[in-house]
């Protein structure tokens, strides 16, 4: 098999083992509300999530478009095949990491300061695209108050209008409820993120002078969308009970309003093809919505260990990429 043919091949292994890994580290985004309210069985969540991920994952191709462009230029690049390599390896290490201790960290945060840090390997400060890192940053950081804003509005709203209503009810409505904005949850999830392989993928087609634009292959779509959703099949337990009982106790009107503010921040993230964190998005919403029913019921001890790995994370994963970069520059060039 030619040299740079076997390179893309583990590349798309790599990008397709980050999307899976991504499915069940970001499963817990999507459903953990609704499992910790019993909503839904465990079992039946998945099966939701898996689903309308899979779903949301064939819907757009924006930000992958973004990401296979915007950080760095593809077509500029000397050894772009090394630079995308590098790049999975770190996102997919410090995904996993992370998962293991049941911190919901970023999958998006991993993959875009693995790029970043890989081209300023590859090329120096020149080989990123200030332009478009920046607007991407901008995106990743104000989601999650826009977020917390939107899950705090939708909360304090419903809390007035249900204030007068037996908790029974309110209880049964909600749960109800819950079944519809989890599966929003999970469709928008797939919009976002799954399109960040498929822009790592086509990133390196291009490279490679497989392929002659960012266009996003239907092969691409279809095998990225598979890998998410199979990955989200299998659940990430530890995140679940992170974020459904570690930042205050959720109940199904509080579950409802944090899917549907989050779910909705994504979307439009989606729309204007902007990558954002589903998980930073989720977490927000949880603590906006605690906000509104009431500031102190918020352990806000959890929030600040998971806003610390929010902070880190780039800068981590940026230096990870870079060092790996180095070694596998030893044997690649």
């Amino acid at each position: 098999m030619d040299y740079t043919l076997l390179i893309v091949v583990i590349i798309v292994v790599l990008a397709l083992g980050f999307d899976f890994i991504n499915g069940f580290h970001d499963t817990a985004n999507a459903i953990a509300t609704s499992v910790s309210t019993r909503a839904l069985t465990p079992r039946r969540a998945i099966i939701l999530a898996s689903t309308m991920n899979l779903v949301g994952a064939l819907s757009f191709t924006g930000v992958a478009k973004t990401i296979g462009g915007k950080i760095t230029d593809p077509f500029k690049l000397e050894h772009g095949l090394t630079v995308v390599i590098a790049t999975l390896i770190a996102a997919i290490v410090w995904n996993l990491i992370t998962w293991w201790v049941g911190i919901p960290s970023s999958s998006s945060h991993a993959l875009i300061g693995a790029l970043a840090g890989a081209a300023i390997a590859s090329e120096g400060w020149s080989g990123i695209n200030y332009s478009g890192f920046s607007s991407i940053l901008q995106g990743l950081i104000l989601s999650p108050f826009i977020a917390f804003g939107l899950g705090f509005i939708i909360m304090f709203v419903l809390k007035h209008l249900f204030a007068n209503s037996s908790p029974h009810r309110v209880n049964k409505l909600f749960r109800g409820g819950q079944v519809v904005t989890a599966a929003f949850q999970s469709f928008t999830h797939g919009t976002n993120d799954a399109q960040k392989a498929m822009g790592i993928i086509t990133m390196a087609l291009v490279a490679a002078n497989i392929q002659s634009d960012l266009e996003i292959a239907l092969w691409v779509k279809l095998s990225a969308a598979l890998a998410m959703a199979l990955g989200t099949s299998l659940g990430g337990w530890k995140i679940i009970k992170t974020m459904g009982t570690k930042i205050f106790k959720i109940g199904p009107i509080n579950g409802f309003s944090a899917d549907l503010a989050s779910a909705s921040v994504i979307l439009g993230a989606t729309l204007t093809h902007f990558p954002v964190s589903t998980t930073h998005a989720i977490t927000s919403s949880i603590l906006g919505v605690g906000s509104a029913k009431k500031f102190s019921s918020v352990k806000w001890s959890m929030a600040g260990r998971i806003v610390l790995t929010w902070l880190i994370t780039i800068p981590i994963v940026s230096v990870v990429a870079a060092l790996i970069y180095y070694v596998l520059a030893l044997f690649m060039h």
